[in-house]
């Protein structure tokens, strides 16, 4: 019993409890993400905007508010365009746009 709680606590993971990246996703992702931001904030359309991005295994979540429909198509369109980008989830909300269900 103690030999099986010891190898639990030193597994890469130990009792499944996260996910675990393929090798050398955590560097891939960063990157990713770096890339993203970096266009975002170079985009003059979007330098007022507040979006947040994250990245896990290519896939690029993007979240927070934009003041158009451009801008948060602009966003995802910048997003694609990344190398390493497998898929953008699109997370934006337009502000004004009524998000209410008739």
């Amino acid at each position: 019993m103690v030999i099986l709680g010891l190898s639990i606590l030193l597994s890469d993971n130990p009792g499944g409890l996260t996910m675990k990246q393929q090798e050398g996703g955590y560097i891939d992702d960063s990157v990713i993400t770096t890339k993203v931001r970096i266009a975002v904030f170079n985009e003059p359309t979007l330098k007022s905007a507040e979006i947040n991005v994250e990245t896990f295994n290519g896939v690029v979540q993007l979240s927070g508010f934009v003041s158009s429909a451009a801008d948060e198509r602009n966003a995802t369109e910048l997003a694609r365009s990344i190398a390493g980008v497998k898929l953008v989830r699109d997370d934006i909300w337009v502000l004004g746009r009524d998000y209410r269900q008739a």
